[in-house]
């Protein structure tokens, strides 16, 4: 959907387009930042896409734009078509740099081509009989040709070790790349698209293994109401303390991911779901255990709760319907008073 924006925006129905945008930004009093009009021509250009949608929740529950938000939504939504561009500039880079090396081995080609060419018209130089001043000319021409290559050689090593030294930047630019396309800037954890990808690939590898998998999702309890309280600063000090005592739980080959606004995600390959209960308990007694401070006034904030629901996959499940009930075992740790962590299949034997 990015290109087809892309297409957009260049085509007749740019300027309504972007027009657009920017009356929708006004009348939602979103500030019109570079980063949230891209977002917004997003949304104006495809209105029943995933951004959108996103979107259209955030405004339905009140939650305000922060940059915060915006870098969360840009993370989840755009860093495909952002990932493309960087692959896109550093494969025309390498291309340059490739055609560049290629050019500088067929001179050495070239050269070679000489260089043997002169030394049969030596040998037979030599073979006959000649007066010492042709023999003396005949070794100067040598030496000088000797002399050109050996330079030439040279000049393509270090042609040669350039280009691989730049080869190896490319590959480091687009590792970093492809690294900040997939973490949340906030938290430094996983983003929303990273663990979809991680979750599709972690239940491909349990169908062929039969070893299980289990899924939990963390949410913080009352964050709007902490938010409203002591503003989005302060509420993305608790993000990071929060995603802190989760991420010290998530090493690999668990992963752990900031899922959306509040809520983590957890996934546990190899586990069931008895084991991931164990931990998910030990990160909501760590997180409610904490006194926090304001980090700018060290007024007292209190303590922080989370609710957690999870589900150990069922064999060939596939990662929506799994979400879908470590979801459902979410809302029910909260519709049971929060701070709890609540089972799917404890929910399905209870039934």
């Amino acid at each position: 959907m990015s290109g087809d924006v892309e297409t957009m925006l260049r085509g007749p129905g740019a300027f309504e387009v972007a027009r657009r945008a920017l009356e929708e930004m006004e009348r939602h009093r979103v500030w019109p930042t570079a980063l949230n009009f891209e977002l917004w021509t997003h949304v104006v250009a495809a209105p029943d896409g995933a951004l959108a949608r996103e979107i259209a929740r955030l405004i339905d529950s009140g939650e305000a734009f922060t940059d915060t938000v915006s870098d969360e939504l840009a993370a989840t939504y755009l860093p495909k078509a952002r990932l493309n561009d960087h692959i896109r500039d550093a494969g025309d880079a390498l291309s340059k740099e490739l055609a560049s090396v290629s050019k500088a081995i067929q001179t050495a080609r070239k050269s070679s081509e000489v260089y043997g060419e002169t030394l049969a018209s030596a040998s037979r130089v030599l073979d006959d009989e000649q007066d010492p001043a042709e023999l003396r000319q005949t070794i100067a021409t040598l030496t000088a040709a000797t002399r050109r290559v050996h330079k030439e050689n040279r000049a393509l090593e270090e042609r040669l070790e350039d280009s691989t030294n730049e080869v190896n930047r490319l590959r480091e630019h687009l590792e970093q790349v492809r690294r900040d396309a997939t973490t949340d800037g906030l938290t430094n954890l996983a983003n929303r698209k990273a663990f979809d990808d991680e979750l599709d690939r972690a239940c491909d590898e349990a169908d062929e293994s039969g070893w299980p998998l289990t899924l939990a999702v963390i949410d913080i309890d009352h964050f709007k109401s902490f938010n409203d309280t002591w503003g989005h600063q302060t509420g993305d000090q608790v993000l990071r303390f929060v995603a802190s005592v989760i991420g010290k739980m998530g090493s690999a080959p668990r992963v752990v991911a900031r899922y959306g606004g509040e809520e983590f995600a957890l996934l546990f390959p190899n586990e069931t779901a008895a084991s991931a209960f164990a931990v998910l308990e030990t990160i909501r007694r760590e997180v409610s255990s904490r006194m926090l401070k304001r980090r700018s006034t060290n007024e007292d904030l209190g303590t922080v709760s989370v609710s957690a629901g999870l589900a150990e996959r069922r064999p060939g499940e596939q990662p929506p319907a799994l979400m879908e009930r470590a979801d459902e075992a979410l809302y029910a740790s909260k519709h049971r008073g929060r701070n709890r962590t609540t089972s799917a299949e404890d929910m399905a034997n209870a039934a």
